[in-house]
């Protein structure tokens, strides 16, 4: 369909893990390709990470958060990201 655009999506997800002083940050990118790789070192704020990938083209589409607080704690929250592809792919 002539001017429809094509996505891929990617997703990062940002994991906080406590024990009570003790914690752990770490952040994932899951890639279009399906690759997955950790990037916590390009920053400690899920906002420096979204900026980052902002610059890239990415858009965030949703964000969810998952948060158990019986022994400890540990927070998920997911960042769903979208952008258009370079080229859209050849009709069917």
């Amino acid at each position: 369909m002539v001017g429809m655009v094509a996505w891929e999506y990617a997703l990062l997800v940002r994991r906080y893990q406590g024990q009570g002083r003790q914690f752990h940050v770490s952040f994932i990118w899951y890639a279009p390709d399906g690759t997955r790789r950790d990037v916590t070192a390009y920053g400690d704020t899920a906002i420096a990470h979204l900026n980052r990938v902002g610059r890239e083209g990415w858009e965030l589409v949703s964000a969810a958060e998952d948060v158990n607080n019986v022994q400890g704690s540990t927070e998920v929250h997911r960042y769903h990201l979208k952008r258009p592809l370079a080229e859209p792919p050849s009709g069917r």
